[in-house]
C-alpha cells in the first residue's frame, strides 16, 4: 500500500468479505489502525463481526470512498452453516467488479483468490490490481523467516543468550 500510494496515515482501506474467517483480517485491522488508516469491513452481516471496534457496512456501496479495496476469500472450508444464501447471490451483492471500482482505487486480495465469487477475473487482472505484487512479497517474507528460524538454532539456546 505503502509503495503505491506513498502513504498509510489516513488511508481509507475498505476490507470486503469473509471477515469473521479471516486471520488477515484481523490483523489487518490491528496494523493499518497503528499508523493511522481509517478502515471499514464491509460484507454480508454473518461475515462482518462488529466486535474489531471499525466501521463496518453491508452494503457494497460503502468502497466508494476507500483508497485500497482489500478482497478476501470466501472461506468455504470454515463454513459450518450457511453464511450467505449461495456463492451466486455473494457474488451479485459483494464482489468486486470493475463497474464498483472509481478512478484511482487499487485492490488487493491475499490469495488463494475464487476468480469470479469475490473478485471479478477483470479486476484480478488489471491495472489496478497490486495482487501479484502482495504474494510476491508475502513468499520473501515467510521465505526470510523461514530461513531466519532454521539457520538460528534452537528456541532455548537464544534465550539463554539473552539471559547472559
Amino acid at each position: 500500500m505503502h509503495q503505491k500510494l506513498d502513504r498509510l496515515e489516513g488511508l481509507h482501506v475498505a476490507i470486503v468479505g469473509d471477515v469473521l474467517h479471516s486471520r488477515v483480517a484481523r490483523s489487518l485491522v490491528q496494523a493499518l489502525a497503528l499508523v493511522g488508516a481509517h478502515v471499514t469491513l464491509v460484507g454480508p452481516p454473518t461475515l462482518v463481526p462488529k466486535t474489531l471496534g471499525v466501521e463496518t457496512s453491508h452494503e457494497i456501496d460503502a468502497i466508494a470512498d476507500a483508497d485500497v479495496v482489500y478482497v478476501l476469500r470466501m472461506q468455504r472450508e470454515r463454513m459450518e452453516a450457511a453464511y450467505v444464501p449461495s456463492l451466486r447471490e455473494y457474488t451479485a451483492r459483494w464482489g468486486i467488479t470493475p463497474e464498483r471500482l472509481r478512478p484511482g482505487q487499487v485492490v488487493m486480495h491475499p490469495g488463494p483468490m475464487n476468480r469470479g465469487v469475490e473478485i471479478d477475473t477483470r479486476v484480478a487482472d488489471s491495472d489496478v490490481s497490486l495482487i501479484v505484487d502482495q504474494v510476491r512479497a508475502g513468499l520473501v517474507v515467510r521465505m526470510a523467516v523461514l530461513y531466519d528460524l532454521l539457520t538460528q538454532g534452537p528456541v532455548q539456546v537464544a534465550v539463554e543468550e539473552a539471559v547472559a
